[in-house]
């Protein structure tokens, strides 16, 4: 009998880098020995200086040509089997060779693909993949793209009968508390050169790892044939998946050819939902709001090349503020990111393009600059979209977190490109400064009707993939798209900034549910969802700062996010975990009076009740007797200010204002905000209590707080290498955060590498690579990789006129990435 083995799966976590084009490089007998050893993931871009010659709309990075040489040393145990090599992601235009055989190409820079190298693999001898990434085009997108091997590589090896890459499907065609039905289609291929018997076998175990339920197959597979094999099984009482109370079973499916063995593992989950048209969305029959926000994937200083570890943190920490949903803008993201949204219990929205097959403008010389260049997937559209499309469903579909498929963004986006009669100019959101004849009516640019037909092209590759969950898209120009077609296809309409216009389209499409794809972050458009049923939700833009889309010179990136580059929480963070949070909050922020009336884009407003963005800060300190405006966002019903212990009065928020507004004179000291949250017997809460902020007047910065933000990400990365976020904060001599401190801080590391330092800066250009930087509004973000796991490793920082720190890890504390 021969000795079946569980399918294995090897990250590859090193390679040799080449900037620059090396014609040669593919062959396996090529010497790399001078190039640069890299760890992967690895983004090239941000290790190179910003630079005004490069695309604001990208960020002022480089790209340019990049050769990767990744080592695969042979075993002996893998004779037999079925070996493949897997790349999570690879920006952009991807050609992968092995063993000097040329296995194929891959536009798209944000699509998982796998190659079978088993015919190319050697086992006498070291296997070399060798990678060319073509990213010449620098203003291909309108954000920050990141180049080279920028996702998880990965080795499999497999039996000759095993499933097809992504090619298992579990759903769940009826929920409830007291019983659910589940399917699961397996498809299965057979490598060897005769017909294979198999049983097949899907066990579901219980989040504490007993066994829950077990259903089996048997099939014939032809030789060299590829079946589908599905399998149904009834789970009684199952735990439901909700953001509450995320639950996740474990699916192991099992072949067994005269001994079983283990070809796939997941976390599924249970769970109910449907968008209703007047009534908006539930989960398990409950309703719930989508609050969501937007995010790109990058982490500013570690660009694209993200672990899994840190969006942990900023996923915990937009929790935390109340938010419950996240789009991927505005394609495919990598796939550690679902599973932690899997975990968390957020709801998501998956997005597969934002440019079909005509090219949007790319700004390189700041946002709405002309003129504007049109590099981008387009050219790639025509080609690729059915494959793109299918393989992100094919990947993404099991994670239960996942409630909409998005088609597209912003493809009706006024003039960019495409046009129609009906209107003699149209303006979008964000583009009055168009020139006019930009702005006016082209018959020679692409008619707006094409729109229609790729729409439900494209809707029905998604049903042929994934019946189960509903499609939408992102409109931009509802007022033209929802005249010829565009949205029909939809099973869910998605509108970006147009919150005017559901009233009238609700009426228009009175069977189709809507809800703010993307949105801005005034208090009116949260209103329009709280205030019309028929609204599913909305999605800010954005949820984090991003690389790229930049305003201009020196700025390299969008400040919209309600967390910085480097995770930290903006003043309008606690503004919106007024609006979105259950659990009872309080903040206070401050603003010079002379500011109060200008926002932080300059605009100005006649009510300073109105001044959602004026540039507030976490400060209390100012001229003695200088008029402070004092803004406190609260989910409480009133609250009582103090200085300095001396009552300023009982305030409630108005229904109208986004917080409570009040003008005092500066005195130094301490500012506190206070409210109480009654027990009112509806809650768990026994007696009443007191929630409260404080702001304290601070002293000169005299030292450095340094700590360790721990996370569990057990289970996501097989990576060996250890990921620590040091979070580094300026102090005063009472030991509080000095808000307005911009010191320059220098990093020294034993036994660990230095991966980048963030302060969240959007106009800070020093190097990425460098082993310093400014503090930003008192703060700094480290990330660092332990070397040697069985060793201490030793973080130093200093700063001229601060007192030094240091953090000392044991091998033992290390975050599992």
């Amino acid at each position: 009998m021969d000795n079946k083995t569980d399918t294995l799966i090897f990250p590859l976590t090193k390679g040799r880098f080449h900037p620059g084009d090396a014609p040669d490089a593919w062959q396996a007998w090529y010497q790399d020995d001078t190039w640069e050893t890299v760890r992967l993931p690895h983004d090239w871009s941000v290790t190179l200086p910003f630079s005004k010659e490069y695309s604001s709309g990208t960020g002022y990075l480089a790209g340019g040509i990049g050769w990767y040489r990744i080592l695969v040393a042979p075993n002996e145990t893998w004779r037999g089997k079925r070996i493949a090599i897997h790349f999570d992601g690879v920006y952009k235009n991807s050609r992968v060779w092995c063993n000097s055989t040329y296995l194929g190409e891959r536009p798209n820079g944000y699509i998982s693909f796998s190659y079978d190298i088993t015919d190319f693999f050697r086992f006498d001898a070291d296997n070399i993949i060798s990678v060319y990434v073509d990213r010449r085009e620098l203003s291909d997108s309108r954000w920050f793209t990141g180049c080279g091997i920028t996702r998880k590589v990965s080795l499999v090896i497999s039996e000759p009968v095993h499933p097809v890459p992504d090619g298992i499907f579990f759903h769940t065609p009826a929920v409830s508390d007291a019983k659910a039905s589940y399917t699961v289609e397996n498809e299965l291929v057979n490598h060897t050169d005769s017909e294979q018997t198999i049983t097949l076998t899907n066990a579901l175990y219980h989040p504490d790892g007993s066994i829950a339920d077990s259903v089996s197959a048997q099939a014939t597979i032809p030789a060299g044939q590829t079946i589908s094999v599905t399998t149904n099984g009834v789970l009684q009482n199952p735990l439901l998946w909700c953001p509450e109370a995320p639950t996740l079973y474990t699916l192991k499916t099992t072949i067994s050819q005269g001994q079983p063995y283990l070809v796939h593992q997941m976390e599924v989950g249970f769970r109910s939902f449907t968008f209703d048209a007047n009534k908006g969305f539930f989960l398990n029959e409950k309703p719930y709001l989508l609050k969501g926000v937007c995010v790109h994937h990058d982490a500013g200083c570690l660009g694209a090349a993200v672990l899994p570890a840190v969006w942990y943190r900023r996923l915990i920490k937009l929790k935390e503020m109340g938010c419950n949903a996240i789009r991927m803008s505005h394609n495919p993201h990598m796939p550690e990111l679902y599973t932690l949204c899997d975990r968390l219990g957020f709801f998501v929205m998956d997005e597969a393009f934002d440019e079909w097959e005509a090219p949007k403008n790319k700004w390189w010389q700041g946002h709405n600059v002309y003129p504007p260049r049109n590099q981008g997937y387009y050219t790639n559209f025509p080609v690729w979209h059915a494959r793109d499309l299918t393989d992100m469903l094919r990947r993404d579909r099991n994670h239960p977190s996942i409630i909409l498929w998005s088609i597209g963004n912003e493809i009706d986006y006024p003039n960019d490109p495409y046009c129609h009669p009906s209107f003699a100019t149209m303006t979008g959101n964000n583009d009055a400064n168009k020139p006019e004849n930009e702005r006016m009516y082209n018959p020679g640019r692409p008619n707006a009707e094409r729109l229609a037909e790729l729409s439900g092209r494209l809707s029905g590759i998604v049903r042929e993939t994934d019946c189960t969950r509903p499609v939408t898209l992102a409109a931009a120009f509802p007022e033209l798209s929802a005249r010829i077609g565009f949205i029909d296809p939809l099973d869910v309409v998605g509108f970006n900034y147009k919150e005017h216009l559901y009233a009238e389209h609700h009426a228009q499409f009175p069977d189709k549910p809507f809800l703010g794809s993307e949105n801005g972050h005034t208090l009116r458009a949260w209103q329009a969802v709280t205030d019309n049923d028929y609204i599913s939700g909305q999605f800010l833009w954005t949820g984090i700062d991003y690389l790229g889309e930049a305003h201009g010179w020196p700025i390299h990136g969008s400040g919209a996010g309600l967390l910085t580059l480097a995770g930290f929480e903006k003043p309008g963070y606690y503004r919106r975990q007024s609006f979105w949070s259950e659990k009872p909050m309080v903040h206070l922020l401050t603003i010079r009076e002379a500011l109060s009336r200008t926002t932080a884009w300059g605009e100005t407003f006649d009510d300073a009740a109105s001044c959602e963005f004026a540039p507030a800060s976490e400060c209390w300190n100012y001229c003695p007797g200088e008029q402070v405006v004092i803004k406190c966002y609260t989910n409480l019903d009133e609250v009582e200010l103090f200085l300095n212990e001396r009552s300023l009065g009982i305030y409630r928020k108005n229904p109208d204002s986004d917080c409570i507004l009040l003008t005092t004179a500066f005195e130094a000291g301490a500012l506190r905000a206070q409210g109480t949250v009654k027990n009112t017997g509806k809650t768990n809460i026994e007696t009443d209590n007191l929630v409260s902020h404080t702001l304290y007047t601070t002293g000169s910065s005299c030292q450095l707080q340094l700590k360790e933000y721990k996370c569990n990400c057990t289970g996501i990365d097989n990576s060996s290498e250890k990921l620590h976020q040091i979070e580094v904060t300026v102090l005063d001599g009472n030991g509080r955060r000095v808000y307005n401190d911009a010191a320059m801080l220098q990093v020294t590391i034993e036994n660990g590498t230095l991966l980048g330092m963030e302060n969240g800066d959007l106009s800070d250009i020093t190097e990425y690579r460098a082993n310093y930087r400014r503090a930003y509004h008192g703060q700094l973000m480290l990330y660092v990789l332990s070397d040697t796991p069985d060793a201490e490793m030793t973080v130093r920082v200093y700063g001229e006129t601060l007192q030094p720190a240091e953090l000392r890890i044991p091998c033992t504390d290390a975050n599992s990435l």
